[in-house]
């Protein structure tokens, strides 16, 4: 039995949500906030913001980004073969929607040096963590390339949060506070 025998309403012709209702529901659901750079040897350096990431394994370390077919940043990153993801902290939403923006001179507005492996553009000032990654394969999906990345190499940065972005809106989790020595919380019954 095929798909369309299964699931007759999956064919072409089925009814789908209006794009206004997808993107709606998309909207509410919360998430982390990345930039993806690439640079190819010692071109201009490019990047998006970015919220369309996910682990895909821990062995190997492996992730997924979703970057516009067609956008410049996508372009680099498959040159290259390489990329860094930049998980932003929480004070960083001014580079998110800078990243956002397409302004052509945004990496001279932030601080960023390239990453030890790949040579991608890590945010050093921006983000919370970086990971360097080589691209393993691509797959096409609609508008967008998923870009399956392995990571060669993490760098952790010293910030206390993470930005996040749901309901058209930005937001911050800080890091939970570890709690105090003598802490009801700590002792043992």
């Amino acid at each position: 039995m095929n798909e369309r025998e299964r699931y007759p309403s999956a064919g072409r012709g089925a009814p789908r949500p209006a794009d206004d209702d997808f993107r709606r529901m998309m909207a509410a659901f919360p998430t982390g906030v990345s930039v993806v750079t690439a640079r190819l040897g010692t071109a201009r350096p490019w990047g998006m913001t970015c919220s369309s990431l996910c682990s895909l394994s821990a062995d190997p370390p492996t992730l997924l980004a979703c970057l516009r077919t067609g956008s410049p940043t996508l372009s680099a990153v498959l040159a290259s073969g390489a990329f860094a993801v930049n998980l932003l902290h929480g004070e960083a939403e001014w580079v998110a929607a800078l990243f956002a923006s397409g302004a052509p001179d945004r990496f001279d507005r932030v601080a960023w040096r390239p990453s030890e492996l790949t040579r991608s553009p890590a945010l050093v000032e921006a983000a919370h963590a970086v990971a360097d990654c080589t691209v393993e394969r691509t797959h096409a999906a609609g508008d967008h390339l998923i870009v399956v990345g392995a990571v060669r190499d993490v760098l952790h940065l010293h910030h206390d949060s993470a930005l996040l972005y749901g309901f058209r809106r930005y937001g911050e989790l800080p890091r939970p506070v570890p709690a105090a020595a003598g802490d009801p919380g700590d002792r043992e019954e």
